[in-house]
């Protein structure tokens, strides 16, 4: 019931991560992100919350994510029903997704990203959603917030999960600026109104607000 997306940016060292799903609430049910650390998606029939938040302090201790993924599924007895996408903080990928989860289901684990999704209406959505993210690579002045909309929006015109979207978020960590965690939980055209509010957060005055509050590399900053 939800398609996701995991990515590192070598160049900034921006880690992000976006996801959508025909239920309430997927930025607080899905996403996981810290900066110089890593990502998590934890979705599925029967989503796991403890899965991300087990995942995450694993990644902080400086754990592999295919290890970490190895730990986190081992353990539960109950994870065919789950999904998990694990992105480190050196770009290494790892997936589970289970066989009890809704077709249709999946994930692609490539070059620093990851996309994974179940309940969807068509193969093509993983697809299109990892196209995407790899052709905008190669458009001058698209920074990884735009990448993760493009391939959210690439996603949704593929065919979406099953029953259509009603929530979307996107979240991205990087040690030199504060975070960004930006979420639709209950709209008719989620990632529409996700993009309206990225470009609202990316510009001023907003942008220059946070510009100003602290950091991990500056703490005190103000």
């Amino acid at each position: 019931m939800t398609f996701s997306l995991l990515a590192l940016d070598r160049a900034t060292g921006s880690i992000g991560c976006a996801a959508a799903t025909g239920n309430l609430a997927v930025g607080a049910w899905v996403l996981r992100a810290v900066a110089g650390a890593g990502a998590v998606a934890t979705q599925g029939l029967s989503a796991s919350s403890l899965w991300g938040d087990e995942a995450v302090a694993r990644l902080v201790r400086g754990e592999r994510a295919a290890d970490v993924l190895t730990a986190v599924t081992d353990a539960d007895s109950g994870r065919d029903y789950r999904q998990l996408a694990v992105l480190d903080a050196q770009g290494g990928a790892a997936a589970w997704t289970g066989r009890s989860n809704e077709d249709k289901k999946g994930h692609i684990i490539a070059s620093d990203h990851i996309v994974a999704g179940n309940w969807l209406s068509a193969e093509t959505v993983l697809t299109e959603m990892d196209l995407s993210f790899r052709d905008s690579a190669s458009v001058a002045g698209l920074d990884l917030g735009e990448r993760l909309l493009l391939a959210l929006e690439a996603a949704a015109a593929a065919g979406s999960d099953f029953r259509g979207t009603l929530s979307a978020a996107i979240r991205i960590v990087r040690p030199d600026r504060a975070p960004l965690d930006l979420r639709v939980d209950y709209d008719e055209a989620p990632i529409h109104r996700l993009r309206a509010l990225y470009e609202m957060a990316t510009t001023p005055p907003y942008s220059d607000w946070t510009r100003q509050v602290p950091t991990l590399e500056d703490p005190f900053r103000c």
